[in-house]
């Protein structure tokens, strides 16, 4: 680990987030966590997918 980020950890654990700050901070989390839970359920929607043989040369 990178020592800034052991500097940010340490203080963050003496001066923890308010309430509002980690009530968003989980929110975020969770949606992360569930749209990767519904692309691993569900898989990749083929319409987002790019083609690889459509490749084009810009000039």
């Amino acid at each position: 680990m990178d020592p800034r980020h052991l500097l940010r950890l340490s203080r963050l654990a003496r001066n923890p987030p308010k309430g509002r700050r980690l009530i968003v901070i989980l929110v975020v989390i969770a949606l992360s966590l569930g749209l990767y839970g519904f692309e691993r359920v569900f898989g990749w929607p083929e319409g987002l997918t790019p083609d690889q043989g459509l490749r084009r040369i810009i000039r």
